[in-house]
């Protein structure tokens, strides 16, 4: 007896939500369907950043400090083989792509700017790599209120148009489960902007430290160029 009192608010909330999408309407089921696709498409994208952006930060560390380390730029070029998903060594491959070509052209790096617009061009590629699909989230999180309160409004609607053709009653028990029907759109919608909204400005902040760590890594790109080629 005692488990059937407490499984009972659970079951009576599913019993509520089955019935008040029995009687949904066909434009309560396209927004439904928009905000389930909206929802899904965000939490894959969510866990992939996650995954992506846990790598990436890890491989960065293992190979800043095998950069530092290391002797020379031989050394970098064999150690960055084994942290080929960090954001870092695909701008060490830019950088280094010019001070070879400079180095094999010249003998030394003689043109600093041209290797800080490389280096930059690097960090660019990446930052748009990591911030790739992450305007998905802001979408999700900006269109599906709107989208549940277009379902709310026509069911609320809906609801005043059966008490006003005279097919409906005045009082709250006959309104009522109308009303809540059409609230459950503008719930669906909260649903899926909130963890959309929460992961956009999480992952923001994620690919902002990433940015900064490959522009101080640049700075010392620059130094150990400066060491190994400089005049």
């Amino acid at each position: 007896m005692h488990a059937m009192t407490s499984a009972s608010p659970a079951l009576l909330l599913q019993l509520n939500l089955t019935e008040m999408l029995e009687h949904t309407t066909p434009i309560g089921w396209v927004v439904y369907a928009v905000l389930t696709g909206l929802s899904l498409y965000s939490w894959t994208v969510i866990f992939s950043k996650l995954s992506m952006y846990r790598r990436s930060q890890e491989m960065n560390a293992r190979f800043l400090r095998a950069f530092r380390k290391a002797n020379g730029f031989e050394a970098v070029v064999v150690a960055s083989e084994q942290f080929r998903p960090s954001p870092l060594v695909n701008v060490f491959d830019f950088g280094y792509e010019e001070v070879h070509r400079q180095v094999k052209a010249r003998g030394a790096v003689r043109n600093k700017l041209s290797l800080e617009r490389s280096l930059q061009l690097g960090v660019s590629e990446e930052l748009a790599k990591l911030e790739r699909n992450l305007n998905w989230l802001a979408t999700t999180a900006a269109v599906s209120p709107f989208v549940g309160l277009f379902g709310t409004v026509i069911g609320i609607m809906r609801a005043f148009h059966q008490i006003g053709s005279g097919t409906g009653s005045m009082s709250l028990r006959a309104i009522g489960p109308g009303i809540s029907e059409a609230l459950l759109a503008t719930a669906a919608g909260l649903a899926a902007a909130i963890p959309a909204a929460i992961f956009y400005n999480h992952f923001g902040h994620v690919v902002r430290e990433i940015g900064a760590r490959m522009d101080d890594f640049s700075l010392e790109f620059m130094n150990l160029t400066e060491r190994s080629f400089g005049e």
